[in-house]
């Protein structure tokens, strides 16, 4: 294993120290292992709280900013946060009209998120739970109880994070989040493991001529492993899976995300979103709104998945509103 690290033992706290450094619009706690808004909570606002083991950046992190996150809790390594460490961050995060947890539907997450919901309760502040439950590839896995958030946990941040920031109240904001996870679909594809800091070696064994196949994004097993095909084949798998599970046609408009996973290069990324395109396109859909690049990653692995959300005029004005994060920025 060849990383640039200190000690596994350090990793989060010395990954945390340096965004702290590059990002002073960013209030890091590297004790608590919270990341939030610098300046406090906006009075009258809905706060965001997202969050999920490190290993996966830009998420959550690189999202916490003007029009999306208020806050997110990064866990170890592919571990969840803990409810303390959540709760810290409800709190931090609370301006009075309640606060909002996103979370990846992951049987630690979903746990420990549901306990800090419980305890902020306990204080007086109101919370809604929206679970992302994106992938299509498997049901149930190693980690989870129904399907894993994965991608779309993106767009549900983007979108619910700029209703929140248009004076949405709990209630709505919550709901415009849950529509974007219940319109969004994700497949991934693995071509090598991914390697922990604290492991050492990779997850799993893969042949250099085959490609795990509706991977998870911690390196859990997919549908099955197969040879390794052409980027048009890779892509007609997953378009499979996905357009099987949420039918679209001639005149519906979709945001697109072909996300890497570590260590794609973006020009494959964008080969890949090419082929996206030109099937969507030969089914009458259209890609109101795209992304391309690394956003939800499994630290080196190589891959990329496909999310595809039917969105309504609703959301595309939404995903259109001032963003200013780490990972995402347009607007004024």
């Amino acid at each position: 294993m060849k990383k640039f690290l200190n000690t596994p033992d350090t990793y989060l706290r010395d990954v945390l120290t340096g965004l702290a450094a590059a990002h002073p619009e960013l209030a890091v706690d590297a004790d608590q292992k919270i990341i939030t808004v610098a300046g406090g909570p906006q009075r009258g606002k809905v706060g965001l709280v997202s969050g999920g083991g490190s290993g996966h950046e830009p998420l959550h992190g690189g999202f916490v900013g003007a029009g999306m996150l208020d806050a997110a809790c990064p866990g170890e390594v592919f571990t969840s946060p803990v409810p303390d460490q959540i709760l810290a961050a409800t709190k931090a995060v609370d301006g009075g009209a309640g606060v909002v947890h996103i979370v990846k539907n992951y049987t630690g997450d979903v746990m420990n998120f549901q306990m800090a919901a419980e305890l902020a309760g306990d204080e007086g502040i109101a919370v809604a739970t929206v679970l992302v439950d994106d992938d299509v590839a498997v049901k149930d896995s190693t980690w989870t109880a129904g399907r894993r958030g994965t991608g779309a946990t993106v767009f549900v941040e983007k979108i619910a994070g700029a209703a929140a920031a248009a004076g949405g109240s709990l209630d709505d904001v919550a709901e415009i989040g849950r529509r974007v996870n219940a319109a969004s679909r994700s497949f991934a594809v693995a071509l090598t493991a991914c390697t922990t800091p604290a492991a050492g070696t990779p997850g799993f064994d893969l042949p250099a001529d085959e490609m795990e196949v509706g991977v998870g994004i911690h390196g859990e097993p997919g549908r099955g492993r197969e040879k390794l095909k052409p980027a048009g084949e890779i892509v007609a798998i997953a378009l499979d899976a996905i357009l099987s599970d949420q039918p679209l046609g001639t005149g519906d408009d979709v945001i697109v995300m072909v996300n890497g996973l570590g260590a794609t290069p973006l020009s494959e990324l964008y080969l890949l979103f090419g082929e996206v395109a030109a099937t969507l396109s030969g089914n009458g859909v259209g890609i109101a709104r795209s992304l391309v690049g690394n956003y939800v990653t499994s630290l080196d692995m190589a891959g990329a998945s496909i999310t595809v959300c039917h969105a309504d005029e609703e959301m595309l004005r939404l995903w259109d509103a001032p963003v200013r994060t780490v990972a995402l920025r347009w607007g004024s």
